[in-house]
């Protein structure tokens, strides 16, 4: 991992129908736990992570999810649904002969992670998301109340639905994409900004994000650099598929096998996220009925498991010491 000295072994793993690649920390027969990425990541993205919780006792498996990085890129947009990924971390779970793990996510990652004990609650001991809290499922479909709410204005998950439009502005330059990605999406600084944000127009994503003048201080050029690298060999099809599933995951979520989450549950977020603009965390309790904790940072934003690490650990540490594995 660049620029960073990890005590993690890289391995392929064949589950559910794909290759991913994994970083393997920890004891081989401690407590397992899943930590999956989000858009636009990778399991670098855990880096400040994975020797902490070794380093505590717990086996730890941080998969580049499928379309990313070193992991299989299915072709088929519904090889990126709901039932896949979660079955991809199902799939670790029984590659290591575990029998439960404690799975936590960020942003696309934290949904993998919410809809996993839903859909598989026998394999999860304990879940956690980051900068996207647990929320009920939609009366309607989500892309149909996007259009309807948004209406001619720019929504970016909209922008997303149609092939080929954002893959080629994202992987016409990988590195400024991530800059812009990284360093610039924050709850917008004035209105001028925020409305470039929603106004019609051809403008991608990319185009629309701020430059940064500087990298974020958690951020070096040698880890940005890592990412563009990944992103330039892969492009970015795979991981903007998850996207074109929203409907068909709404679909999906009608007939899990568990109603609620039972097991406990932590969400932390940044007060200056942007997409707790429009997520709401007040209507947790309807999916979370288990033991549920709720902590926001003040001051950080949506890549918060880069940004404050330490702050991260303390509080994943303090939640799977009360987990019950067994």
């Amino acid at each position: 991992m660049a620029g960073h000295v990890l005590t993690a072994a890289e391995r392929f793993l064949d589950v559910n129908g794909v290759r991913l690649r994994v970083y393997d920390a920890g004891p081989p027969d401690a407590p397992l736990v899943i930590l999956a990425h989000g858009f636009p990541e990778l399991a670098f993205s855990w880096r400040h992570q994975i020797p902490v919780l070794a380093a505590a006792g717990y086996r730890v498996l941080a998969p580049d999810q499928r379309g990313y990085g070193g992991s299989s890129r299915p072709e088929q947009v519904e090889a990126y649904d709901i039932t896949a990924l979660t079955a991809d971390l199902v799939g670790l779970i029984d590659a290591v002969g575990a029998e439960r793990a404690a799975v936590v996510g960020h942003d696309w990652g934290a949904v993998v992670a919410w809809s996993t004990p839903l859909l598989h609650p026998d394999r999860v001991a304990a879940v956690a998301g980051l900068s996207v809290p647990p929320v009920p499922r939609p009366r309607t479909p989500p892309i149909e109340a996007f259009r309807r709410i948004f209406g001619d204005n720019f929504f970016y998950i909209l922008h997303f639905q149609e092939a080929g439009i954002a893959d080629a502005e994202m992987a016409a330059d990988p590195r400024r994409s991530m800059l812009r990605m990284l360093g610039g999406m924050r709850v917008p600084e004035d209105e001028a900004a925020a409305v470039r944000m929603l106004a019609p127009g051809p403008e991608g994503l990319i185009d629309r994000l701020p430059e940064p003048r500087q990298l974020p201080d958690w951020l070096s050029a040698a880890e940005l650099d890592h990412y563009a690298a990944e992103f330039g060999h892969t492009g970015f099809t795979g991981a903007l598929n998850w996207y074109r599933n929203f409907d068909r995951n709404w679909r999906i979520m009608a007939t899990p096998a568990a109603e609620t989450i039972s097991v406990p549950a932590l969400f932390v977020g940044g007060t200056d996220d942007p997409v707790l603009n429009f997520t709401r965390i007040d209507r947790a309790g309807e999916v979370a009925t288990g033991p549920y904790r709720q902590v926001m940072l003040d001051g950080a934003g949506h890549w918060i498991q880069q940004e404050r690490p330490d702050e991260i650990n303390a509080e994943l540490l303090a939640f799977l010491s009360q987990v019950r594995w067994t």
